[in-house]
């Protein structure tokens, strides 16, 4: 495709197959309007400040889409190198790890216009960056044989030297939902989502006026719970009690169906007392209770509490903006669970943004990236579950045998004269055992260490808020587990994490607009 009238490499037909949508609704791809029309069917949504590279695998002697991976355009130009560099090296290298390297790239480049700026422009001010992203594919030994840059309604290829096919003023696109592959995508029953934008936005905190009463309630929340989640003595019952409020709430959201997403979380919103949210924002910090919570997961338990973490993000307001951590994360696992990749990688990677250091949402994002099936996950925290049950089952049913075996002796004893304590032997003849006294097993506790440490390093206060444009706060100065009292030396806490015997060892953190899909 490389000038629009000739095909270079293993394709020798010119044409690229789409089967996203099942090899029974098969698409052909000839032209660049064709391939610029295919992009939001390609990642499930319509990307907007975007690079995104689509992986090309030889079948048959004709190109089949493989791995996506995205990427928000930086804004400084300083930064285009290394983001070429890491994005053609994700997109490759996790292609490999899948079995099949890719034989060509596809890139787009989509930005729409500031007031005043034209689409043209545009496309001069980013060419810079799709060479560069040519060049570090090619360092790869993968060429980029088409790279499409989108902006204002007109589409421009920056591979296609022809003035001929390939104008200055660029392309029209054509009318959304009007092309082949829109009207296979409908038939398929296949919907395209809007922007990113508008998915964060479901999980951005309100910016209205209730924002200051929530606020006043997380502050109440702060200095009610904090000194209780510090103390070993009272932080398992904070536990239950956060567990207890987050089961009831799932039962209420579930009592109100969700509907259109808009519709739908104002109705949560109002389900949700401030006093709740804040006590479960403030509950959720401990890591053994987000732990928990996480095995809301599936069945009909799945829908209400991705709506209640849903809902609870949207509660972390002006400087709890970096508490949003723990709700964000529970957000990505559901969705992730639930088969929803793509509001999972914006979850994770908004939690990442909203503390950096956060190792669940690490793992989840690296194993979601890698395309890594859930069900591992789901396993382990069903095997914890079923534990903690048998446990309480155990612990109960010892404390009646305690019981029993208290009240059995005394019966005995008002039928027979009392043994003459100085025989021998008779200091023996109580059980050895230690009583219960009919007290049941006290939970698992939190280890030690494990509540949250905004509070504990700055007093009773909130942590670090929003910046200036709206993004989440970067946290510093947490463990790397997300919860627990901050260690010298930066204790990660790695080995004590469950999830990292399922999903390996967390790698650095990755650009959190970056995610990669699997297999068309």
């Amino acid at each position: 495709m490389t000038n629009h009238s000739e095909t270079t490499g293993p394709f020798q037909k010119g044409e690229i197959a789409y089967e996203g949508l099942g090899p029974e609704h098969q698409v052909t791809l000839r032209t660049p309007a064709e391939l610029a029309d295919a992009l939001p069917y390609l990642l499930g949504y319509r990307p907007e400040d975007s690079i995104v590279l689509v992986a090309l695998h030889d079948r048959g002697g004709r190109g089949r889409f493989g791995g996506r991976a995205r990427l928000g355009i930086p804004v400084s130009r300083d930064d285009w190198p290394s983001a070429a560099r890491q994005l053609a090296h994700g997109l490759i290298a996790g292609s490999e790890r899948r079995g099949v390297k890719p034989e060509q790239i596809v890139a787009f480049l989509c930005q729409e216009p500031a007031p005043g700026e034209t689409g043209e422009e545009i496309m001069r001010r980013l060419r810079p960056l799709a060479q560069k992203l040519r060049t570090e594919c090619g360092r790869l030994d993968v060429p980029v044989i088409e790279a499409l840059c989108i902006s204002g309604g007109r589409f421009w290829s920056y591979c296609c030297p022809n003035e001929g096919c390939c104008p200055d003023a660029g392309l029209p696109m054509g009318l959304p939902g009007t092309s082949v592959l829109a009207a296979a995508a409908a038939y398929a029953g296949v919907q395209v989502r809007g922007s990113l934008k508008e998915l964060r936005s479901r999980l951005l905190p309100c910016e209205t006026s209730a924002a200051r009463s929530q606020e006043t309630a997380l502050d109440a929340a702060g200095r009610a719970l904090m000194p209780r989640i510090l103390d070993e003595a009272s932080r398992a019952a904070v536990a239950e009690e956060t567990l207890a409020l987050a089961e009831n709430l799932i039962r209420r959201f579930a009592d109100a169906p969700a509907g259109a997403a808009a519709a739908a979380d104002l109705r949560d919103d109002r389900l949700l007392r401030d006093e709740e949210a804040a006590s479960l924002i403030l509950g959720l910090q401990d890591r053994t209770t987000r732990d928990r919570a996480a095995e809301w997961m599936e069945g009909d338990e799945a829908v209400p509490a991705l709506r209640l973490w849903r809902a609870l993000a949207r509660r972390c307001v002006g400087s709890y903006g970096e508490y949003a951590a723990a709700p964000l994360t529970l957000v990505g696992w559901v969705a992730w669970s639930a088969g929803d990749g793509l509001e999972a990688r914006e979850a994770l990677a908004m939690a990442l943004g909203a503390d950096p250091d956060y190792l669940f949402a690490h793992l989840l994002h690296q194993a979601c990236n890698e395309g890594l099936d859930p069900e591992s996950v789901r396993r382990c925290l069903r095997a914890e579950r079923e534990q903690r049950t048998r446990s309480a089952e155990d612990g109960a049913e010892d404390s009646s045998a305690s019981a029993s075996a208290d009240a059995s002796p005394r019966r005995r004893r008002s039928r027979v004269s009392e043994p003459d304590a100085n025989l021998p032997g008779t200091e023996r003849t109580r059980p050895a055992t230690s009583r219960t006294d009919g007290v049941r097993p006290a939970p698992p506790r939190a280890s030690a260490g494990r509540t949250h440490p905004r509070n504990v390093t700055k007093g009773l206060g909130p942590g670090r808020g929003r910046d200036a444009t709206g993004s989440r706060g970067t946290g510093k100065g947490r463990d790397a587990t997300g919860g627990g009292v901050p260690r010298k030396g930066g204790d990660r806490g790695t080995a004590t994490d469950p999830r990292c015997d399922v999903l390996g060892k967390p790698t650095s953190p990755r650009t959190t607009h970056e995610h990669e899909c699997g297999d068309a």
